[in-house]
Protein backbone atom coordinates (compact mmCIF):
# COMPACT_ATOMS: atom_id res chain seq x y z
CA UNK A 1 0.00 0.00 0.00
CA UNK A 2 1.23 3.42 -1.18
CA UNK A 3 0.14 6.12 1.37
CA UNK A 4 0.30 9.64 0.08
CA UNK A 5 -0.52 12.96 0.95
CA UNK A 6 -3.26 13.68 3.74
CA UNK A 7 -2.56 10.03 4.43
CA UNK A 8 -4.29 9.01 1.03
CA UNK A 9 -4.30 5.09 -0.14
CA UNK A 10 -2.79 5.87 -3.50
CA UNK A 11 -3.16 1.95 -4.85
CA UNK A 12 -7.17 2.09 -3.42
CA UNK A 13 -7.57 5.15 -5.35
CA UNK A 14 -6.37 4.18 -8.64
CA UNK A 15 -8.24 1.25 -8.15
CA UNK A 16 -11.35 2.41 -8.18
CA UNK A 17 -10.37 4.96 -10.85
CA UNK A 18 -12.70 4.80 -14.25
CA UNK A 19 -11.10 3.34 -16.59
CA UNK A 20 -9.82 3.78 -19.99
CA UNK A 21 -12.58 1.18 -21.44
CA UNK A 22 -15.39 2.77 -19.72
CA UNK A 23 -14.07 6.54 -21.39
CA UNK A 24 -14.24 4.46 -24.94
CA UNK A 25 -17.32 3.52 -24.50
CA UNK A 26 -18.84 7.02 -23.16
CA UNK A 27 -17.68 8.55 -26.86
CA UNK A 28 -19.46 6.15 -29.00
CA UNK A 29 -22.73 4.82 -26.51
CA UNK A 30 -23.04 8.17 -24.57
CA UNK A 31 -22.10 10.87 -26.89
CA UNK A 32 -21.85 9.41 -30.55
CA UNK A 33 -25.28 8.65 -29.99
CA UNK A 34 -26.82 11.76 -30.13
CA UNK A 35 -24.52 13.14 -32.87
CA UNK A 36 -23.84 10.15 -35.68
CA UNK A 37 -27.13 10.16 -37.46
CA UNK A 38 -27.70 11.00 -40.98
CA UNK A 39 -30.14 13.67 -40.44
CA UNK A 40 -27.05 15.83 -38.24
CA UNK A 41 -24.03 14.43 -40.64
CA UNK A 42 -25.13 14.79 -44.24
CA UNK A 43 -25.25 18.27 -43.82
CA UNK A 44 -28.15 19.47 -45.40
CA UNK A 45 -27.51 23.36 -45.61
CA UNK A 46 -23.67 22.70 -46.32
CA UNK A 47 -23.22 22.85 -42.61
CA UNK A 48 -23.71 20.44 -39.35
CA UNK A 49 -27.02 21.69 -37.85
CA UNK A 50 -26.00 24.00 -34.77
CA UNK A 51 -29.63 22.78 -33.62
CA UNK A 52 -30.54 19.50 -32.43
CA UNK A 53 -33.08 18.92 -29.99
CA UNK A 54 -32.60 17.22 -26.52
CA UNK A 55 -34.12 13.55 -28.65
CA UNK A 56 -31.67 14.09 -30.75
CA UNK A 57 -33.51 15.57 -33.92
CA UNK A 58 -33.26 18.51 -36.65
CA UNK A 59 -36.32 20.42 -37.16
CA UNK A 60 -37.37 22.74 -39.74
CA UNK A 61 -36.50 26.47 -38.28
CA UNK A 62 -40.26 27.27 -38.35
CA UNK A 63 -41.59 24.35 -36.39
CA UNK A 64 -41.74 25.07 -32.71
CA UNK A 65 -39.84 23.18 -30.07
CA UNK A 66 -40.27 23.17 -26.57
CA UNK A 67 -36.65 23.27 -25.64
CA UNK A 68 -35.78 26.18 -27.93
CA UNK A 69 -39.24 27.80 -26.90
CA UNK A 70 -38.34 27.77 -23.35
CA UNK A 71 -34.81 29.21 -23.82
CA UNK A 72 -36.06 31.87 -25.96
CA UNK A 73 -38.16 33.15 -23.28
CA UNK A 74 -35.91 33.00 -20.31
CA UNK A 75 -33.47 35.77 -19.46
CA UNK A 76 -30.48 33.94 -19.17
CA UNK A 77 -30.80 31.39 -21.84
CA UNK A 78 -32.00 33.49 -25.17
CA UNK A 79 -28.79 34.45 -25.89
CA UNK A 80 -27.92 30.73 -27.12
CA UNK A 81 -30.62 30.59 -29.29
CA UNK A 82 -31.00 32.48 -33.49
CA UNK A 83 -32.53 29.41 -35.37
CA UNK A 84 -32.24 31.30 -38.50
CA UNK A 85 -28.68 30.47 -38.81
CA UNK A 86 -26.15 27.49 -38.54
CA UNK A 87 -23.18 29.05 -36.62
CA UNK A 88 -19.63 28.07 -37.90
CA UNK A 89 -18.28 27.23 -34.51
CA UNK A 90 -20.70 25.12 -33.84
CA UNK A 91 -20.10 22.96 -37.11
CA UNK A 92 -16.40 23.49 -36.36
CA UNK A 93 -16.36 22.13 -32.89
CA UNK A 94 -18.52 18.86 -34.02
CA UNK A 95 -15.62 18.61 -36.95
CA UNK A 96 -13.39 18.46 -33.84
CA UNK A 97 -15.38 15.81 -32.09
CA UNK A 98 -15.82 13.23 -35.32
CA UNK A 99 -12.00 13.85 -34.92
CA UNK A 100 -11.93 12.93 -31.70
CA UNK A 101 -14.37 10.03 -31.80
CA UNK A 102 -11.83 8.85 -34.86
CA UNK A 103 -8.62 9.42 -32.42
CA UNK A 104 -10.05 7.23 -29.64
CA UNK A 105 -11.59 4.37 -31.61
CA UNK A 106 -9.80 4.02 -35.17
CA UNK A 107 -13.27 4.51 -36.61
CA UNK A 108 -12.85 5.30 -39.97
CA UNK A 109 -16.34 6.18 -40.52
CA UNK A 110 -15.60 9.23 -38.15
CA UNK A 111 -12.40 10.35 -39.59
CA UNK A 112 -14.88 10.86 -42.80
CA UNK A 113 -17.46 12.67 -41.13
CA UNK A 114 -14.50 14.95 -39.54
CA UNK A 115 -12.71 15.71 -43.21
CA UNK A 116 -16.61 16.54 -44.39
CA UNK A 117 -16.83 18.83 -42.27
CA UNK A 118 -13.51 20.09 -42.53
CA UNK A 119 -13.61 20.93 -45.90
CA UNK A 120 -17.45 22.82 -45.07
CA UNK A 121 -15.45 24.92 -42.66
CA UNK A 122 -12.67 25.97 -46.53
CA UNK A 123 -16.04 27.22 -48.00
CA UNK A 124 -16.51 29.79 -44.57
CA UNK A 125 -13.48 31.40 -45.39
CA UNK A 126 -14.21 35.09 -46.56
CA UNK A 127 -11.15 36.43 -48.51
CA UNK A 128 -9.45 39.27 -47.18
CA UNK A 129 -11.86 38.87 -44.03
CA UNK A 130 -10.86 35.82 -42.69
CA UNK A 131 -13.94 33.68 -41.81
CA UNK A 132 -17.65 33.88 -41.59
CA UNK A 133 -19.54 33.13 -38.27
CA UNK A 134 -22.97 32.32 -39.59
CA UNK A 135 -25.02 31.22 -42.08
CA UNK A 136 -28.33 32.05 -43.24
CA UNK A 137 -30.70 28.39 -43.12
CA UNK A 138 -33.20 30.23 -45.29
CA UNK A 139 -31.19 31.70 -47.86
CA UNK A 140 -27.99 29.92 -47.41
CA UNK A 141 -25.60 33.05 -47.28
CA UNK A 142 -22.96 33.71 -45.07
CA UNK A 143 -22.61 36.66 -42.96
CA UNK A 144 -21.22 39.85 -44.28
CA UNK A 145 -20.23 42.02 -42.20
CA UNK A 146 -16.73 40.63 -41.02
CA UNK A 147 -16.47 43.73 -38.31
CA UNK A 148 -18.89 41.79 -36.24
CA UNK A 149 -16.57 38.63 -36.16
CA UNK A 150 -15.08 38.49 -32.60
CA UNK A 151 -11.85 37.06 -32.21
CA UNK A 152 -13.09 34.19 -30.22
CA UNK A 153 -15.49 33.27 -32.69
CA UNK A 154 -12.65 32.88 -35.72
CA UNK A 155 -10.92 30.53 -33.30
CA UNK A 156 -13.10 28.68 -32.83
CA UNK A 157 -13.77 28.62 -36.56
CA UNK A 158 -10.32 26.87 -36.59
CA UNK A 159 -10.96 24.26 -33.84
CA UNK A 160 -12.45 21.43 -36.24
CA UNK A 161 -9.31 22.43 -39.23
CA UNK A 162 -6.95 22.02 -36.47
CA UNK A 163 -8.07 18.75 -34.84
CA UNK A 164 -8.33 17.96 -39.18
CA UNK A 165 -5.01 19.04 -39.54
CA UNK A 166 -3.23 17.07 -36.39
CA UNK A 167 -4.96 13.94 -37.44
CA UNK A 168 -3.99 14.17 -40.93
CA UNK A 169 -1.02 16.59 -41.86
CA UNK A 170 -2.86 17.64 -44.63
CA UNK A 171 -0.57 20.98 -46.21
CA UNK A 172 -3.85 22.32 -47.85
CA UNK A 173 -5.49 22.45 -44.70
CA UNK A 174 -2.12 23.88 -42.93
CA UNK A 175 -1.88 26.56 -45.40
CA UNK A 176 -6.04 28.09 -44.66
CA UNK A 177 -5.30 27.80 -40.31
CA UNK A 178 -2.16 29.79 -41.21
CA UNK A 179 -3.55 32.45 -42.55
CA UNK A 180 -6.65 32.75 -40.66
CA UNK A 181 -4.42 32.81 -37.56
CA UNK A 182 -2.30 35.70 -39.39
CA UNK A 183 -5.47 37.33 -39.81
CA UNK A 184 -6.73 37.26 -36.14
CA UNK A 185 -3.29 38.34 -34.97
CA UNK A 186 -3.11 41.02 -37.71
CA UNK A 187 -6.45 42.41 -37.49
CA UNK A 188 -7.33 41.73 -33.30
CA UNK A 189 -3.99 42.04 -31.40
CA UNK A 190 -3.83 45.68 -30.38
CA UNK A 191 -0.50 46.28 -29.21
CA UNK A 192 -0.84 49.55 -27.87
CA UNK A 193 -3.43 48.49 -25.48
CA UNK A 194 -1.47 45.11 -24.87
CA UNK A 195 -4.12 42.77 -25.53
CA UNK A 196 -6.32 41.14 -28.53
CA UNK A 197 -9.61 43.30 -29.18
CA UNK A 198 -13.13 41.27 -29.36
CA UNK A 199 -14.19 42.98 -32.56
CA UNK A 200 -10.92 44.39 -35.38
CA UNK A 201 -8.87 46.77 -33.49
CA UNK A 202 -9.58 49.96 -35.45
CA UNK A 203 -13.02 49.38 -34.21
CA UNK A 204 -11.76 50.54 -30.58
CA UNK A 205 -14.46 48.62 -29.06
CA UNK A 206 -14.17 48.81 -25.41
CA UNK A 207 -14.99 45.14 -24.60
CA UNK A 208 -11.84 43.48 -23.16
CA UNK A 209 -12.72 39.57 -22.86
CA UNK A 210 -10.45 37.10 -21.38
CA UNK A 211 -11.86 34.41 -23.66
CA UNK A 212 -10.39 36.88 -26.86
CA UNK A 213 -6.80 35.95 -25.66
CA UNK A 214 -7.51 32.35 -23.97
CA UNK A 215 -9.43 30.53 -27.13
CA UNK A 216 -6.52 31.19 -29.22
CA UNK A 217 -4.36 29.14 -27.13
CA UNK A 218 -7.18 26.29 -26.24
CA UNK A 219 -8.84 25.89 -29.69
CA UNK A 220 -6.64 25.42 -31.83
CA UNK A 221 -2.80 26.47 -30.74
CA UNK A 222 -2.15 24.28 -28.28
CA UNK A 223 -3.59 21.14 -30.14
CA UNK A 224 -1.08 21.89 -33.26
CA UNK A 225 1.43 23.79 -32.61
CA UNK A 226 3.59 20.55 -31.78
CA UNK A 227 3.17 18.90 -35.07
CA UNK A 228 3.83 22.65 -36.84
CA UNK A 229 6.86 22.12 -39.46
CA UNK A 230 8.87 24.98 -39.26
CA UNK A 231 9.03 28.30 -39.02
CA UNK A 232 5.69 28.27 -37.54
CA UNK A 233 6.47 26.39 -34.97
CA UNK A 234 8.69 28.66 -33.80
CA UNK A 235 6.73 31.67 -34.22
CA UNK A 236 3.49 30.27 -32.57
CA UNK A 237 5.57 29.56 -29.10
CA UNK A 238 6.63 33.23 -29.20
CA UNK A 239 2.69 34.38 -30.24
CA UNK A 240 1.69 31.53 -27.20
CA UNK A 241 3.82 33.12 -24.35
CA UNK A 242 2.74 36.52 -25.21
CA UNK A 243 -0.88 35.80 -25.00
CA UNK A 244 0.04 33.78 -21.82
CA UNK A 245 2.23 37.37 -20.74
CA UNK A 246 -1.22 39.04 -21.19
CA UNK A 247 -3.59 36.97 -19.62
CA UNK A 248 -1.05 37.08 -16.52
CA UNK A 249 -0.75 40.99 -16.58
CA UNK A 250 -4.42 41.86 -17.75
CA UNK A 251 -6.64 39.33 -16.18
CA UNK A 252 -5.39 37.61 -13.07
CA UNK A 253 -6.60 38.34 -9.58
CA UNK A 254 -3.36 38.75 -6.99
CA UNK A 255 -5.95 38.77 -4.28
CA UNK A 256 -8.33 36.17 -5.43
CA UNK A 257 -5.82 33.65 -6.96
CA UNK A 258 -7.66 33.90 -10.49
CA UNK A 259 -9.04 35.27 -13.53
CA UNK A 260 -11.68 37.51 -14.04
CA UNK A 261 -13.62 37.17 -17.56
CA UNK A 262 -13.71 40.65 -18.01
CA UNK A 263 -11.58 43.65 -17.70
CA UNK A 264 -13.22 46.46 -18.92
CA UNK A 265 -13.88 48.48 -15.72
CA UNK A 266 -14.18 48.19 -12.17
CA UNK A 267 -18.23 46.73 -12.31
CA UNK A 268 -16.90 44.01 -14.35
CA UNK A 269 -14.20 42.53 -12.28
CA UNK A 270 -16.49 41.37 -9.67
CA UNK A 271 -17.36 37.76 -8.12
CA UNK A 272 -20.24 36.86 -10.04
CA UNK A 273 -19.97 38.63 -13.33
CA UNK A 274 -19.68 36.71 -16.42
CA UNK A 275 -16.82 34.64 -17.41
CA UNK A 276 -15.45 35.07 -13.86
CA UNK A 277 -16.13 31.54 -12.23
CA UNK A 278 -14.16 28.01 -11.85
CA UNK A 279 -14.53 27.12 -15.30
CA UNK A 280 -12.39 30.00 -16.87
CA UNK A 281 -10.16 30.01 -14.35
CA UNK A 282 -9.20 26.71 -14.07
CA UNK A 283 -9.13 26.34 -17.79
CA UNK A 284 -6.49 29.24 -18.15
CA UNK A 285 -4.61 27.70 -15.39
CA UNK A 286 -4.31 24.46 -17.00
CA UNK A 287 -3.57 26.07 -20.52
CA UNK A 288 -1.28 28.41 -19.08
CA UNK A 289 0.72 25.04 -17.37
CA UNK A 290 0.40 23.00 -21.07
CA UNK A 291 2.20 25.75 -22.79
CA UNK A 292 4.93 26.05 -20.14
CA UNK A 293 5.45 22.99 -20.76
CA UNK A 294 5.35 23.31 -24.65
CA UNK A 295 7.96 26.18 -24.53
CA UNK A 296 10.26 25.45 -21.39
CA UNK A 297 8.80 27.91 -18.91
CA UNK A 298 8.88 27.07 -15.85
CA UNK A 299 7.56 29.72 -14.29
CA UNK A 300 4.48 29.27 -16.02
CA UNK A 301 3.66 25.49 -14.73
CA UNK A 302 4.75 26.20 -10.90
CA UNK A 303 1.98 29.46 -11.32
CA UNK A 304 -0.57 27.40 -12.76
CA UNK A 305 -0.17 24.21 -10.70
CA UNK A 306 -0.63 25.80 -7.64
CA UNK A 307 -3.74 28.15 -8.51
CA UNK A 308 -5.20 24.81 -9.87
CA UNK A 309 -4.84 23.33 -6.59
CA UNK A 310 -6.17 25.98 -4.53
CA UNK A 311 -9.66 26.22 -7.12
CA UNK A 312 -9.87 22.36 -7.06
CA UNK A 313 -10.09 22.79 -3.33
CA UNK A 314 -12.49 25.70 -3.40
CA UNK A 315 -14.59 24.26 -5.98
CA UNK A 316 -14.89 20.63 -4.91
CA UNK A 317 -18.39 19.85 -3.10
CA UNK A 318 -17.90 16.99 -0.24
CA UNK A 319 -21.58 16.77 0.29
CA UNK A 320 -21.85 15.19 -3.51
CA UNK A 321 -18.90 15.06 -4.52
CA UNK A 322 -19.02 17.02 -7.30
CA UNK A 323 -17.48 20.48 -8.52
CA UNK A 324 -19.42 24.03 -7.70
CA UNK A 325 -19.43 26.71 -10.94
CA UNK A 326 -18.45 30.07 -8.93
CA UNK A 327 -18.42 32.28 -6.30
CA UNK A 328 -21.66 34.04 -6.39
CA UNK A 329 -21.58 37.72 -6.03
CA UNK A 330 -21.94 37.35 -2.16
CA UNK A 331 -18.93 35.32 -1.87
CA UNK A 332 -21.57 32.14 -1.27
CA UNK A 333 -20.89 29.22 -3.61
CA UNK A 334 -23.09 28.59 -6.95
CA UNK A 335 -23.36 24.71 -6.62
CA UNK A 336 -25.41 24.30 -9.86
CA UNK A 337 -23.56 22.42 -12.70
CA UNK A 338 -22.65 23.48 -15.86
CA UNK A 339 -21.62 20.84 -18.05
CA UNK A 340 -17.95 22.63 -19.96
CA UNK A 341 -17.40 24.05 -15.90
CA UNK A 342 -17.49 20.90 -14.64
CA UNK A 343 -15.46 19.13 -17.34
CA UNK A 344 -12.64 22.11 -17.38
CA UNK A 345 -12.45 20.99 -13.67
CA UNK A 346 -12.25 17.48 -14.08
CA UNK A 347 -9.44 17.90 -17.01
CA UNK A 348 -7.06 20.60 -14.65
CA UNK A 349 -7.27 17.46 -11.92
CA UNK A 350 -6.32 14.73 -14.54
CA UNK A 351 -3.15 17.08 -15.24
CA UNK A 352 -2.26 17.43 -11.94
CA UNK A 353 -3.07 13.61 -11.37
CA UNK A 354 -0.18 12.68 -13.52
CA UNK A 355 2.19 13.59 -11.45
CA UNK A 356 0.13 13.30 -7.76
CA UNK A 357 -2.67 10.50 -7.97
CA UNK A 358 -4.13 11.48 -5.13
CA UNK A 359 -6.07 14.01 -7.10
CA UNK A 360 -7.95 10.80 -7.88
CA UNK A 361 -9.51 11.55 -4.41
CA UNK A 362 -11.93 14.15 -6.36
CA UNK A 363 -12.25 12.42 -9.70
CA UNK A 364 -13.19 9.35 -8.54
CA UNK A 365 -16.39 11.13 -7.07
CA UNK A 366 -16.63 14.07 -9.70
CA UNK A 367 -16.77 11.32 -12.52
CA UNK A 368 -19.61 9.13 -11.01
CA UNK A 369 -21.22 12.45 -10.70
CA UNK A 370 -20.51 13.15 -14.75
CA UNK A 371 -21.73 9.66 -15.61
CA UNK A 372 -24.87 10.03 -13.13
CA UNK A 373 -25.96 13.01 -13.64
CA UNK A 374 -24.69 14.78 -16.27
CA UNK A 375 -24.99 12.35 -19.12
CA UNK A 376 -28.36 11.63 -21.14
CA UNK A 377 -28.76 7.86 -20.72
CA UNK A 378 -31.91 8.03 -22.58
CA UNK A 379 -30.58 10.40 -25.81
CA UNK A 380 -26.80 10.70 -25.39
CA UNK A 381 -25.00 13.82 -24.92
CA UNK A 382 -24.26 15.95 -22.02
CA UNK A 383 -27.26 18.03 -20.15
CA UNK A 384 -26.31 21.83 -20.10
CA UNK A 385 -27.09 22.35 -16.80
CA UNK A 386 -28.21 20.41 -13.90
CA UNK A 387 -30.00 21.83 -10.52
CA UNK A 388 -26.89 21.35 -7.78
CA UNK A 389 -29.66 21.16 -5.05
CA UNK A 390 -31.91 18.29 -7.37
CA UNK A 391 -29.14 16.66 -9.40
CA UNK A 392 -31.69 17.49 -12.46
CA UNK A 393 -31.07 18.85 -15.77
CA UNK A 394 -32.44 22.21 -15.96
CA UNK A 395 -34.44 22.22 -19.52
CA UNK A 396 -34.95 24.86 -20.54
CA UNK A 397 -31.03 25.36 -21.10
CA UNK A 398 -30.75 23.07 -24.56
CA UNK A 399 -28.07 19.93 -25.21
CA UNK A 400 -27.43 21.72 -28.43
CA UNK A 401 -27.15 25.35 -29.41
CA UNK A 402 -25.12 27.98 -30.74
CA UNK A 403 -22.45 28.07 -27.87
CA UNK A 404 -23.17 24.13 -26.74
CA UNK A 405 -22.48 20.75 -29.51
CA UNK A 406 -19.44 18.82 -28.54
CA UNK A 407 -16.08 20.30 -27.90
CA UNK A 408 -16.09 19.85 -24.01
CA UNK A 409 -18.09 16.84 -23.92
CA UNK A 410 -15.19 14.77 -26.36
CA UNK A 411 -12.51 16.50 -24.79
CA UNK A 412 -13.50 15.66 -21.29
CA UNK A 413 -13.86 11.74 -22.88
CA UNK A 414 -10.11 12.15 -24.16
CA UNK A 415 -8.84 13.55 -21.10
CA UNK A 416 -10.67 11.14 -19.17
CA UNK A 417 -9.33 7.93 -21.61
CA UNK A 418 -5.49 9.13 -21.55
CA UNK A 419 -5.07 9.79 -17.60
CA UNK A 420 -7.06 6.71 -16.85
CA UNK A 421 -4.48 4.97 -19.06
CA UNK A 422 -1.33 6.21 -16.64
CA UNK A 423 -3.51 6.06 -13.60
CA UNK A 424 -4.02 2.28 -14.60
CA UNK A 425 -0.43 2.20 -15.70
CA UNK A 426 -1.64 0.73 -19.21
CA UNK A 427 -0.51 1.33 -22.62
CA UNK A 428 -3.35 3.47 -24.54
CA UNK A 429 -3.39 3.60 -28.41
CA UNK A 430 -4.73 6.52 -30.67
CA UNK A 431 -5.31 6.82 -34.14
CA UNK A 432 -3.69 8.69 -37.05
CA UNK A 433 -4.16 8.96 -40.88
CA UNK A 434 -0.60 9.93 -42.20
CA UNK A 435 0.00 10.67 -45.83
CA UNK A 436 2.42 8.90 -47.66
CA UNK A 437 5.00 11.29 -47.23
CA UNK A 438 4.63 11.43 -43.62
CA UNK A 439 5.71 8.18 -42.15
CA UNK A 440 5.05 7.84 -38.05
CA UNK A 441 8.71 7.29 -37.30
CA UNK A 442 10.06 10.57 -39.36
CA UNK A 443 7.47 13.02 -38.40
CA UNK A 444 5.70 14.01 -34.74
CA UNK A 445 3.17 12.19 -33.00
CA UNK A 446 1.76 13.55 -30.02
CA UNK A 447 -1.21 12.53 -28.10
CA UNK A 448 -3.41 15.22 -28.11
CA UNK A 449 -1.91 18.06 -25.74
CA UNK A 450 0.41 15.61 -24.05
CA UNK A 451 3.50 14.12 -23.97
CA UNK A 452 4.13 10.58 -24.17
CA UNK A 453 6.38 7.97 -24.87
CA UNK A 454 5.82 6.42 -28.57
CA UNK A 455 5.74 2.65 -28.53
CA UNK A 456 4.89 1.66 -31.75
CA UNK A 457 3.06 2.72 -34.48
CA UNK A 458 0.82 -0.15 -36.63
CA UNK A 459 -0.61 0.44 -40.24
CA UNK A 460 -4.34 -0.46 -40.64
CA UNK A 461 -5.82 0.66 -43.70
CA UNK A 462 -6.00 3.20 -46.18
CA UNK A 463 -9.24 3.98 -46.65
CA UNK A 464 -10.60 5.33 -50.10
CA UNK A 465 -12.13 9.15 -49.53
CA UNK A 466 -8.65 10.86 -48.13
CA UNK A 467 -6.85 12.79 -50.70
CA UNK A 468 -3.18 11.91 -50.11
CA UNK A 469 -3.50 8.18 -50.10
CA UNK A 470 -3.55 8.60 -46.18
CA UNK A 471 -2.88 5.46 -44.22
CA UNK A 472 -4.17 4.71 -40.83
CA UNK A 473 -2.09 4.32 -38.25
CA UNK A 474 -2.48 2.88 -34.58
CA UNK A 475 -0.32 4.27 -32.49
CA UNK A 476 0.84 2.52 -28.96
CA UNK A 477 1.81 5.35 -25.89
CA UNK A 478 3.00 4.97 -22.80
CA UNK A 479 4.12 7.33 -19.57
CA UNK A 480 1.74 10.10 -20.34
CA UNK A 481 3.23 13.25 -19.01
Amino acid sequence: MIIGKNGFDVDALLNNAVSPEIWKNHVVHDLMKFWDKPEITNMKDGLFPTYVTNDGRVIPEDEKSPEYDAASQSEDTKGLVDRGNNYIRAHSRLTYAFGIAFHMTGNKHYLDICRKGALALLEAFDGNYGMHVTKSIKCGQFDKDYKLRTSQDLAYGLTGLGMYYFLTRDKTVLYRIIQLKDFIFNVYMDDARGYLTWKPRYLKDPEVQIVAQLDQLYAYMLMITPVLPEPFKSQWKKDMKKIVDILITQFYSERYKFFWGVDSDAHSMQLGTDHTDFGHSVKTFWVILKVGELIGEPFYIQFARENIDKILRNAYLEENGSWARRFASDNVLDKDKEWWILAELDQAAEILAIHDPTYYEYLNNTHKYWFDYMVDKVNGEIWHYVDGATNKPVERYPKAHNWKTSLHSFEHALFGFMTASKAKSETFDLYYALPEWEKPNKCIITPYMFAADLLGAVPIERPDFMPDNNQIFKVTFDSLH
